[in-house]
C-alpha cells in the first residue's frame, strides 16, 4: 500500500477509519472470527451517534460536566422523570456497582443470570444468596422473598436465558419485598409480547425500585460504555455517593444523546434482530434443536450435550460463542449477529455436532 501523507491521515482519522486504511495482519485475522460470544449489536451505533462522536472529539480536553447534564435532560424529557431522578454510569454494570456498595448486606438474585453485581457485592464482603430459575426459566420470584435481604436483584429480560419474568410476578414481588429492587433492563428493547413490561414507570409509586438502563445493546455501544439508573430522588443520592467523579466520558455522552435522538435507528435494528433471530430458531428447530423463547439479541440452545466441547470446537472454527454456565451445561448461548454471521454458525453448528 502506498504511504499516506499526514493530511491524508488525519482525513482518514477524522471519518474514523484510519484503523482500515493502516489495518495489521492480525486485524485481518480477527476479522474472520465471528464473534456471537458478548451480545453485542453487530450494526453499531447509529450514523448520528457517530458524527457526534466525532464532534465530540473536539472538545476532549473539557470535563464532561455539561454533556453529563445534557443527556440527564434527555433522559428526564424521554421517560417524564424530573432530573434529581437519574444518575449515569460507566455501563449500567457501574450503576450496579454502586447498588450493591449502597446496600451492603444480604443480596439475593437468580442462577443464572447476569453475575456482576454477586461480584461487586462478594468483594465488599457481603452473602450472596442464588435461587434457580424456575422450570419456564422465569426469576423464582416466591423463594427470592428473603426477608432479611438488603438488596434483591432482577434480571428481566434475563441474560443469559433471553426468558422473561411475568410482569403480574415482578409486581407482586415489588409490593411484597421488604428492601430495595435493582431491575436490571438491559435488553429491554428487544422483548416482545403481553407478559413483559418494563417496571421503569413504577419507580414513581416504589421508593426502593432501581431502574438499570444501558446504551451497550440496542445503541450499538458497548465499547462505549454508558448506562444509567432510574430512582426516586433519595435512592439516586444514594448511589451517586458511590460513583466517581465523571466516570462517563465526553465521547460516550455525546453518542448518547445522539442516540435518543434516532429512533430509527434503534427501531431498525430491533427489526433486524427480531427478523435474524426467528430465521435462526426457525432453522434449529428444523434440525431438531429447542430455544428458550428470547426476548433478547441473543439465543440459549439446548444442545442435548454437555456445551463445553461444543464451545472449544466451534472455537476452532473461528465461530466465538458464550461460555459454560454451570446451571445450565447442556444449552448453548448464541449471541444474534447479522444474517451471514448466522448463517456461518449454523453451518458450523451442524458439523460439530455431527462430529
Amino acid at each position: 500500500m502506498p504511504a499516506l501523507s499526514r493530511r491524508e491521515l488525519g482525513r482518514l482519522f477524522g471519518i474514523g477509519v484510519v484503523a482500515a486504511a493502516v489495518r495489521s495482519p492480525a486485524a485481518s485475522a480477527r476479522e474472520s472470527v465471528v464473534r456471537l460470544n458478548a451480545n453485542e449489536n453487530p450494526y453499531g451505533p447509529s450514523p448520528a451517534a457517530l458524527e457526534a462522536m466525532r464532534a465530540a472529539c473536539g472538545r476532549a480536553w473539557r470535563y464532561p460536566d455539561e454533556a453529563s447534564g445534557e443527556l440527564i435532560g434527555d433522559l428526564s424529557r424521554l421517560h417524564g422523570l424530573p432530573r434529581e431522578w437519574f444518575v449515569l454510569g460507566d455501563g449500567s454494570s457501574e450503576i450496579l456497582k454502586l447498588a450493591a456498595n449502597a446496600h451492603p448486606g444480604k443480596l439475593v438474585m437468580a442462577e443464572p443470570t447476569f453475575e456482576a453485581i454477586a461480584v461487586y457485592a462478594k468483594a465488599r464482603g457481603s452473602p450472596v444468596i442464588t435461587v434457580p430459575l424456575d422450570a419456564g426459566f422465569a426469576h423464582d420470584l416466591v423463594k427470592m422473598q428473603v426477608t432479611d435481604a438488603s438488596l434483591a436483584y432482577l434480571c428481566n429480560p434475563n441474560n443469559p436465558t433471553a426468558s422473561v419474568t411475568p410482569k403480574a410476578r415482578v409486581r407482586a414481588f415489588l409490593d411484597a419485598f421488604s428492601g430495595p429492587v435493582l431491575v436490571d433492563e438491559a435488553y429491554h428493547h428487544y422483548a416482545e409480547g403481553d407478559d413483559y413490561e418494563s417496571v421503569l414507570p413504577l419507580v414513581k409509586t416504589r421508593p426502593g425500585l432501581i431502574v438499570a438502563r444501558t446504551f451497550s445493546k440496542i445503541f450499538g455501544m458497548a465499547g462505549l460504555r454508558l448506562g444509567y439508573a432510574v430512582a426516586q430522588p433519595a435512592m439516586i443520592e444514594k448511589l451517586a455517593a458511590q460513583a466517581a467523579w465523571d466516570s462517563v466520558n465526553a465521547i460516550a455522552l455525546a453518542a448518547g444523546s445522539a442516540s435518543l435522538a434516532d429512533t430509527a435507528w434503534a427501531e431498525q435494528g430491533r427489526k433486524r434482530n427480531a427478523a435474524t433471530r426467528a430465521h435462526v430458531v426457525a432453522e434449529l428447530g428444523r434440525r431438531g434443536f429447542a430455544v428458550i423463547p428470547s426476548h433478547a439479541n441473543f439465543l440459549m440452545i439446548d444442545t442435548q450435550r454437555e456445551v463445553k466441547p461444543l464451545i472449544a470446537a466451534l472455537r476452532q472454527r473461528g465461530v466465538e460463542v458464550g461460555r459454560l454456565f454451570p446451571a445450565l451445561p447442556r444449552h448453548l448461548r448464541v449471541t444474534v449477529g447479522k444474517p451471514e454471521e448466522m448463517d456461518r454458525f449454523l453451518r458450523d453448528f451442524a458439523a460439530v455436532m455431527a462430529a
